[in-house]
């Protein structure tokens, strides 16, 4: 449903301010399926919770935040299960290094080894839920969480970024049925808290429920959909008061 993990070999400590992405409810943050990194507020969509892992220990938080980790969570949640050799390959990474990482994705309760795998000379591993959250409000209580969540989240505006350019680049190489249908946009409007809450449900479902209508279509390819919302800054904008 979404596509391309991270890109590159980013290796570099996140730091910085953080990100009041959604204003100053107790946002929940939604990591949406092959990147794992996606916000997308306090979705609450029927039929969703069984997918989802629900982080309330920072320390877990912390260890997907690692930048290897999170693409190799984001490749087993687009493509399905895979060993550390075949991560290895598509990543540009050593399989000892994906084989470590993966461990500790499992240590915390991102993956595990692939039941139903046939051959096993070499472990296949899978993800075992197509979403992650976390609560912004409950890590900030600790140090260790504010910092995991605040990486993510600059993550996430890497990751928005990366995926527009890298469709810019390859735009002449889809059809023409694509090039119309791929695009941006952006719109001010005055809301409440409520409301953009209540909006990110929504569009959630209709996002489901959209890839369930086209599970089956040929035409059907993996689709990037941004979700962000947040109140702007400047004179007119404001914090906590």
């Amino acid at each position: 449903m979404f596509p391309p993990g991270f890109q590159g070999r980013q290796r570099r400590p996140c730091s910085g301010p953080r990100h009041r992405w959604l204003g100053e409810r107790a946002a929940e943050t939604f990591i949406f399926a092959k990147e794992p990194l996606r916000s997308a507020g306090v979705v609450s969509v029927p039929g969703m919770d069984q997918e989802v892992y629900h982080v309330r220990d920072p320390r877990a938080l912390k260890a997907v935040a690692h930048p290897l980790r999170s693409r190799l969570l984001a490749e087993l949640r687009a493509d399905g299960p895979a060993t550390a050799t075949e991560l290895a390959a598509r990543l540009a990474e050593s399989s000892g290094s994906t084989s470590y990482h993966l461990r500790q994705l499992a240590r915390y309760g991102f993956v595990e080894p692939d039941a139903e795998q046939r051959d096993r000379r070499e472990r296949r591993w899978r993800a075992i839920h197509r979403f992650t959250s976390w609560s912004d409000v409950a890590t900030a209580a600790s140090a260790e969480g504010r910092e995991a969540a605040a990486c993510l989240r600059r993550r996430q505006l890497e990751r928005f970024t990366a995926d527009v350019e890298n469709f810019e680049r390859e735009r002449d190489l889809w059809s023409e049925a694509w090039a119309e249908a791929a695009g941006m946009s952006d719109l001010v409007v005055r809301l409440s808290p409520a409301t953009v809450a209540s909006l990110y449900e929504r569009v959630s479902a209709l996002l489901l429920e959209a890839e369930e209508r086209d599970r089956d279509d040929p035409d059907a390819r993996g689709v990037t959909v941004l979700l962000a919302a947040h109140p702007r800054s400047g004179p007119r904008g404001g914090g906590r008061e």
